[in-house]
């Protein structure tokens, strides 16, 4: 995830505000993701669960993300293109759809983690970690689709 995140960044970081707005996010989320499932450079003891804290921290950046990509991320994308003149095509609105197919997952993650005290018990965590993570790869991947579709668009000065 690490080293596809670094193309990316590479690839469209500083071609909009919007992206990279997004890109930020992305990161923050990654590097949460990182430090709770003990993922380099955040190495911890792999019996030890995260505290309830990190979990919550997590969980939070989790709908935090999300809530941003589907408001506010696709709000800007659409005010600019709105200035600029593009519409959404029809593999761009599918893409967005199925990007949105990997919200409830998501969020049933934070749910069911975000409430957790120290001294529960959690027999599904590691399964769901890697569960959770595999989705989020699986998103950002869509992501990355979806800003190769729309980068050009959102590159344009407002009003060109």
């Amino acid at each position: 995830m690490l080293s596809k995140f670094e193309q990316v960044q590479k690839q469209w970081g500083g071609s909009s505000d919007v992206i990279d707005h997004w890109l930020m996010s992305r990161q923050q989320l990654l590097i949460d993701y990182c430090k709770l499932a003990g993922m380099p450079p955040f190495e911890h003891n792999s019996r030890q669960l995260p505290t309830t804290s990190q979990l919550q921290l997590f969980c939070q950046q989790l709908v935090d993300y999300i809530s941003e990509g589907h408001f506010k991320i696709y709000d800007m994308v659409m005010a600019r293109w709105n200035a600029t003149g593009y519409s959404p095509t029809e593999e761009i609105s599918q893409l967005y759809a199925t990007i949105t197919q990997t919200t409830d997952p998501l969020l049933n993650f934070a749910d069911k983690y975000t409430e957790v005290k120290d001294d529960d018990e959690l027999p599904d965590f590691n399964d769901d970690l890697s569960a959770i993570g595999e989705l989020i790869e699986l998103r950002f991947a869509l992501e990355d689709t979806l800003i190769d579709l729309i980068g050009e668009s959102l590159a344009c000065p407002p009003g060109a």
